[in-house]
């Protein structure tokens, strides 16, 4: 068995993005891409974006601190620290509105 704290790896993937070009960083916790199940905390400067991109999968966003906002298409989701985001099945971005770190939970659908 594995414990894992997952606000100290928010703080330091924070303490990461803050300092990277980029404004993110992200260390996977829980499975990866060969997995069904994966966990990633993301951290994110404020400003920072995580690019539109497509949703095959089912998925979600618990966002650890900070605020953000996800969008798909013309709708957007505000969200704060405690909120959980569901990812839509379809294209959508997210921007960070000041510094935040998120735990992204997917699970990639099966034919």
């Amino acid at each position: 068995m594995q414990r894992i704290s997952i606000e100290a790896l928010a703080r330091q993937q924070l303490t990461a993005a803050v300092g990277a070009s980029s404004g993110r960083a992200g260390d996977t916790v829980v499975g990866g891409h060969e997995k069904v199940l994966r966990q990633t905390v993301v951290a994110l400067r404020a400003g920072a974006r995580i690019a539109e991109r497509e949703n095959h999968d089912e998925a979600t966003i618990f966002v650890l601190s900070g605020r953000v906002r996800m969008w798909s298409g013309d709708v957007e989701w505000l969200a704060r620290s405690g909120h959980l985001l569901i990812v839509p099945p379809a294209r959508h971005g997210l921007d960070a509105l000041e510094d935040a770190t998120l735990l992204i939970t997917v699970a990639k659908l099966r034919d």
